[in-house]
């Protein structure tokens, strides 16, 4: 979801304007997916980079996605959306903020419909070093690309079919490492405030259009 800072200085607002405008963004684009039926919807909420930025920013938006678990988990609940989330819940992450998560996820935990998976101090190279941790730490003694996946933060979240940046940034600044290995990729322009319904529409019509080969051989096309 990027491109927050940005959209808030293009208007002279302070940055933390920005991630503030970004809720309506993502809970649009949450309805939208919903109602297309789809299964799994993940967001990139806070990277382990970003304890780099500014403190008052950290701070907004640590207390920011607070906010937002207080006032939306149970609308999500009552729409039968399960929240999870997936990253680390280190010293640097606030005990509060930790029970909220954990209110949240009991709170979801036997909803059928959409998955709303949080990444929240999330690297996808700490998910790898940390997934390699507790491998060593169970004396695994033969590791396979299965053994890998069962120790992810989310061994039961299914690699995602499409990968969607937002604000003209074409790379992948540590999402999902593992998991998006055959994930298609969109690249839209639109800054995350302004994303809306109608682009997520267009990112899958994007992705419909697609042949997906998996290093195989397409089966349109035969290449």
């Amino acid at each position: 979801m990027d491109g927050n800072g940005r959209w808030a200085e293009q208007r002279n607002l302070p940055r933390t304007e920005g991630h503030t405008a970004g809720e309506q963004s993502l809970f649009e684009v949450l309805d939208a997916a919903d109602a297309l039926g789809v299964g799994w919807f993940t967001v990139f909420a806070f990277s382990t980079e970003n304890w780099r930025r500014p403190v008052d920013e950290v701070r907004f938006l640590l207390e920011f996605n607070e906010e937002i678990l207080l006032g939306r988990q149970q609308e999500l609940h009552d729409r039968n959306i399960r929240i999870r989330f997936i990253g680390r819940r280190d010293r640097r992450v606030p005990r509060r903020l930790i029970r909220r998560m954990e209110e949240a996820t009991n709170l979801t935990r036997t909803n059928t419909g959409l998955t709303f998976t949080i990444a929240f101090n999330y690297g996808g190279r700490a998910e790898l070093v940390d997934a390699v941790q507790r491998i060593i730490d169970g004396n695994v003694r033969r590791v396979t690309e299965k053994t890998i996946k069962r120790h992810l933060y989310d061994p039961g979240m299914p690699d995602p079919d499409l990968v969607v940046r937002t604000s003209g940034e074409y790379r992948i600044s540590n999402f999902l490492l593992w998991e998006l290995a055959y994930s298609e990729l969109v690249f839209s322009e639109v800054l995350w405030p302004d994303f809306r319904r109608e682009n997520l529409y267009s990112a899958i019509k994007e992705y419909q259009d697609r042949d997906r080969r998996y290093g195989g051989v397409g089966e349109s096309t035969g290449r």
